[in-house]
């Protein structure tokens, strides 16, 4: 029996999703609480390979149960057996031949930006603080040059090895919000690095040191030494995944 998780988690002290010999990721906590259930190792799969210090609301694993268990039995068990840090808000059956990551149609993620002049004690794990004043307006109009289908070469980490660099962005807007500002984005798939360093390109324009020109150029450049430095992982959260 297939079962289909949406998790959350603070990913502040974890290596990110993926499994990492000697470091703590998402995945290896997962799996090591459904082997205390079942008594035996379970691979699970994951929607997203969120990085480093980066949190979710909505990722999405999948595994095939050793034995049969009810999905309320499973999800009570689940958070009853992993660290506070990570929640099961959701546990449904799924198709037998379901892949979270394969049969994902679209990603959505937010990057929050705490935005004053002094910085927060309850924020500064899950946002990025600027204490120089921020255009929303110039970075929307920034922010709007990102959808559609573009190589995305020139913002991605470096060494990375993806096969095609080409991605479909169909959403891309900074909403104010009190002493925030929330940056949302919704696309087919996303490069390691690339909502971070679309971040960083589009604060710098709203530092009014970049032209919100700039990310056209940048996107046909293709050189990632020409975009600023990537934006701290704190702010960056996977909100959905959408089938």
């Amino acid at each position: 029996m297939r079962f289909r998780l949406t998790l959350e988690y603070d990913g502040s002290t974890y290596s990110g999703w993926q499994l990492q010999r000697g470091q703590g990721s998402i995945q290896a906590e997962l799996e090591a609480a459904l082997a205390r259930l079942f008594g035996v190792h379970v691979r699970v799969h994951g929607a997203g390979r969120t990085d480093a210090g980066v949190h979710a609301l909505g990722q999405v694993a999948a595994f095939d149960a050793p034995r049969v268990i009810a999905p309320a039995e499973l999800h009570r068990a689940l958070n009853a057996l992993l660290p506070g840090a990570i929640a099961v808000s959701e546990v449904a059956v799924a198709p037998s031949d379901f892949h979270p990551r394969r049969n994902a149609r679209s990603r959505v993620y937010e990057y929050r930006i705490l935005n004053r002049p002094y910085r927060s004690p309850f924020t500064c794990r899950y946002a990025w603080w600027i204490k120089d004043r921020l255009d929303a307006d110039r970075m929307n109009l920034a922010a709007r040059a990102f959808v559609g289908e573009h190589d995305f070469a020139a913002f991605r980490a470096v060494g990375s090895a993806e096969r095609t660099t080409m991605r479909r962005v169909m959403r891309s807007e900074w909403e104010p919000l009190a002493d925030q500002l929330i940056y949302r984005v919704e696309g087919s798939a996303f490069l390691r690095h690339m909502v971070r360093t679309m971040v960083g390109v589009m604060v710098e324009v709203g530092r009014g040191r970049l032209a919100p020109e700039v990310v056209p150029a940048l996107l046909a450049s293709g050189n990632r030494a020409a975009a600023p430095a990537a934006a701290p992982a704190c702010g960056l959260f996977l909100v959905a995944v959408r089938y």
